[in-house]
């Protein structure tokens, strides 16, 4: 975010009203524009190629594909992106350039390993069990890993600050994807379901191209030092774990919603629940500002507060050091606060804006009924995650870890209780999983503000620790 963050200082320097909106109306659209564009592109060719015309199953089938394809996307990219992001940090600090795209290769083979054991079984049986088409289910299979591709280069296009950069590559391969659908259908003759997916397909496939091809640009040396970022994975493996369980959170109270009677089952292989997900996708976009809102100004405030602890613990007084660290948790607290009130307006508003607009454009009915209950979840949730942010500032691995466990349990088991309640309380299980998770991140930080002070000065070693025989206790000898 740090391309955002340099923006939106200067936005925000002007102390306006007007600037106030503006800022935060950028740093939302920059960062949820490609889904956007995603989204638009998939109803503009649903428009132009009469897919409501089209058969139910075809109709099911194609949606529940297009659905796995993000959630499954977006699940296998992200575990390793935090200590991707760990590595890339240090070794930037460092300008060692070079060996960014070691870095680049060796995610992108784990993920894409990953990708493979998760995604191969499920297409065997979508195909042997389901009796699906095997060109169609090479086709959901090819759009998965290519989105899989995309999601995880964006991380690296985020180091270059090439934000907008990153949204036209998406609205360019949206274009050809909506262009190539109408071409495949109107000359070629071919069917519209298996036209749209391979057009989502070569769409996906273009974006992560490009996003390559300007990777490469701008880091040209490779070190071929990927052993090193292997040993990172082995050393913050906390992080692997914590990603993971945080990503997996944000899907598991659907998982559970996918076992009750008001299931859709496609083909013996897809599980989905249509109104459920809706809602969920809804509640999601309604808070989604929080997370750029938050790094944003983290970036602007705190992390200068952040800066001048660690030079006052290198090189600066007693008094120094104590000032440094209440300006900084003072801070911490203040960015906290702020998140919360700007963050609450902004729900709030998109909150009255949907209920009094979607149901004009056919959402309503259970949709309407679950998306309030959801929307206060994902309000806390986002919350949550900054708090996991600052865990890492302080290196606080197994508070990440316990606090993402936390949410994941709590929701879980709170979701298997809300699904027996009314529609109106079945986001519930996310509230009190957001929450929990919430509660045990803010007592991680206030553990880490207490005792701050040993947890910088009193970890390591004076000796280098080794297998052998314990060194003499003697350490000064007078000659006589």
């Amino acid at each position: 975010m740090a391309g955002i963050g340099v923006r939106l200082n200067k936005i925000y320097s002007k102390h306006t009203i007007a600037t106030g909106i503006w800022g935060a109306g950028y740093s939302t659209v920059i960062s949820i524009a490609p889904m956007v564009v995603v989204i638009a592109a998939v109803l503009l060719m649903q428009k132009l190629l009469g897919y409501s015309n089209l058969g139910y199953a075809a109709r099911e089938l194609y949606t529940c594909t297009i659905l796995y394809i993000f959630i499954f996307g977006l699940m296998t990219a992200s575990p390793f992106n935090a200590v991707l992001s760990k590595y890339l940090s240090d070794i930037i600090y460092y300008d060692e350039y070079e060996s960014i795209m070691p870095c680049y290769y060796v995610g992108l083979f784990m993920n894409t390993l990953l990708s493979f054991i998760v995604g191969v079984p499920f297409c065997i049986h979508e195909y042997v069990v389901g009796g699906v088409d095997p060109y169609f289910v090479f086709l959901g299979f090819f759009g998965y890993m290519s989105l899989m591709i995309v999601f995880y280069s964006m991380l690296y296009l985020s180091i270059c600050k090439e934000y907008k950069r990153i949204s036209l590559f998406f609205l360019i391969g949206m274009v050809v994807t909506v262009i190539l659908s109408l071409i495949l259908v109107y000359f070629f003759g071919m069917d519209e379901i298996y036209a749209m997916l391979l057009s989502i397909d070569v769409g996906f496939l273009l974006i992560g191209a490009f996003e390559y091809a300007q990777i490469k640009s701008y880091f040209r040396e490779n070190s071929g030092e990927y052993k090193r970022v292997l040993s990172y994975l082995k050393k913050y493996w906390k992080l692997v774990l914590t990603n993971f369980l945080y990503i997996f959170g944000l899907y598991v109270h659907n998982f559970v919603f996918w076992t009750t009677p008001m299931r859709t089952v496609v083909v013996k292989s897809f599980v989905c629940m249509n109104p459920y997900d809706m809602a969920t996708c809804l509640a999601m976009f309604t808070n989604i500002s929080a997370t750029v809102i938050f790094i944003s100004r983290v970036e602007m405030f705190f992390h200068d507060r952040y800066k001048k602890y660690s030079e006052a613990v290198t090189g600066g007084r007693g008094m120094d050091i104590t000032n440094a660290k209440l300006r900084m948790f003072e801070q911490l607290s203040d960015e906290l606060l702020n998140l919360v009130r700007v963050q609450f307006i902004i729900t709030v508003v998109i909150f009255f804006l949907a209920m009094i607009i979607l149901p004009q454009f056919g959402f309503g009915g259970l949709v309407m009924k679950i998306y309030p209950c959801l929307t206060a979840g994902y309000f806390i949730l986002f919350i949550m995650y900054a708090a996991i942010i600052f865990l890492y500032y302080f290196n606080d691995f197994n508070g990440a870890v316990l606090t993402s466990l936390v949410f994941v349990l709590t929701t879980f088991v709170g979701s298997m209780i809300s699904k027996e309640l009314p529609a109106l309380w079945y986001g519930l299980g996310l509230v009190l999983g957001a929450f929990a998770g919430w509660f045990m991140a803010y007592f991680r930080l206030r553990k880490m503000e207490r005792t701050l002070d040993v947890h910088i000065f009193c970890t390591g070693n004076l000796m280098k620790r080794r297998e052998g025989r314990m060194p003499s206790n003697r350490v000064y000898s007078r000659d006589v």
